[in-house]
């Protein structure tokens, strides 16, 4: 018994310093990737702050450094969010009350459901083709911010569908059960009891999938979004760019005035996913202390 006892305590003891040196493990690569994070944010801050002020907010970009502004980049970026927005949104939001609350459990909603996860996963450059082939030439929109619209649009649907998903099928069945008892119908149901209830993950799901959509560039570039465009758009059929490509346009230049001005480019991309990520964290609690 004894020497049992001694046995077990030495395998406890093995078991406990392996699992010291794998935490010990993850702390470190946590670290290091937080340090690198640290270093960059830093190195931008450095370099950009001192090209951050109205003037380069309010021009449009320049050969000058001086004179270069991101006034057309962030309004292209603005009207990119507000056309994608009402264009997901609904499809995303139907799509998964559909898959969750309609549609039965066979072989052809399998496939959709594994076609859905499948398009998550699928390099971006892609959904560039495909909106280059169906938007820009066969649907003729040219090199427009609706054709772009779309084609953002189709690259995150995939997002918000799965994570409207997960945000409906986390509502306890109890609720639907207890408003059918009570004479609902299905719709009504899924209308007055899921949808308010699964609104504050679908909302988050949805903020989030928009601010992937900000800092995409490989499908613009593929549908023919400028580089260079002197002028904010004013419809949605007008040539466009978005910050994330003038950024990329100003690492390019040889000056190394422009290093700057794209560092200060970053810190408004920044403060513009961050303001974003903040909205979706206070609608969902806002709407979760509702519920």
């Amino acid at each position: 018994m004894d020497n049992q006892h001694l046995a077990e305590q030495k395998r406890l003891r093995y078991r406990k310093n392996k699992n010291k040196a794998a935490q010990g493990v993850f702390m470190l690569a946590t670290l290091v990737g937080l340090l690198v994070l640290i270093i960059l944010f830093y190195q931008i801050l450095r370099e950009g702050l001192a090209w951050l002020d109205l003037q380069f907010l309010n021009s449009y970009p320049s050969r000058f450094a001086e004179k270069a502004g991101i006034k057309a980049a962030w309004l292209g970026t603005l009207w990119m969010m507000a056309l994608i927005f009402p264009i997901s949104f609904p499809l995303g939001v139907g799509a998964a009350i559909y898959l969750e609350e309609v549609a039965s459990d066979s072989w052809l909603s399998r496939i959709i459901q594994t076609n859905i996860s499948n398009l998550a996963g699928i390099p971006s450059i892609i959904y560039g083709i495909l909106g280059l082939t169906i938007f820009v030439r066969w649907m003729a929109l040219g090199r427009s911010l609706l054709a772009g619209a779309l084609t953002m649009s189709l690259l995150i649907l995939p997002i918000i569908i799965v994570a409207s998903q997960e945000a409906i099928r986390s509502v306890s069945d109890s609720l639907r059960h207890a408003s059918l008892a009570l004479g609902a119908t299905r719709w009504q149901t899924i209308r007055r009891v899921v949808l308010p209830s699964a609104f504050p993950g679908i909302l988050t799901g949805t903020i989030l999938a928009l601010s992937r959509a900000i800092g995409e560039t490989a499908p613009l570039i593929m549908i023919g979004a400028l580089t260079f465009i002197p002028r904010a758009p004013k419809t949605p059929l007008d040539p466009f760019t978005v910050m994330p490509i003038q950024i990329y346009n100003w690492t390019t230049r040889p000056q190394d005035e422009f290093r700057g001005i794209a560092a200060a480019g970053i810190i408004v991309l920044l403060i513009m996913l961050l303001s974003m990520n903040a909205l979706a964290i206070f609608l969902r609690n806002k709407y979760q202390k509702k519920i």
